[in-house]
């Protein structure tokens, strides 16, 4: 079901991707890497969807932070993934997909502190 929040859909649909590369990765008996890419592609559609739900913008701001973080070390072990020849398995489109996430997640956590610093003057 898709929401009318296109930065909460893109991140519950890269962690369906993610999952399904988990998978495959475990089929080759790869369990160290692909855990902590499961924990950390997860967690940004996690923190994405708990900033919906924020209590003041500041709380908007420091989980969108955390989904930022997240989305990074995401980029972290799908590179550590593509240029260690652990595994044959194709990873450059979550690559390029999670250099998109982090651009509109570091356009919103932008965008949010001006509207802070706004009202705050």
């Amino acid at each position: 079901m898709k929401s009318e929040n296109i930065i909460v859909d893109k991140t519950f649909k890269f962690s369906l991707d993610i999952i399904s590369l988990f998978k495959k990765l475990q089929q080759e008996r790869e369990f160290i890497i692909s855990k902590q890419l499961l924990k950390s592609a997860t967690s940004i559609g996690a923190n994405v969807e708990e900033a919906t739900a924020a209590q003041s913008k500041r709380d908007f701001v420091s989980k969108m932070s955390i989904a930022s973080k997240e989305a990074r070390e995401t980029k972290y072990w799908l590179r550590l993934l593509e240029d260690s020849e652990i595994t044959k398995i194709e990873v450059s489109n979550h690559l390029n997909e999670i250099t998109h996430i982090i651009n509109i997640i570091t356009k919103i956590i932008i965008t949010a502190q001006k509207n802070i610093n706004n009202t705050e003057l």
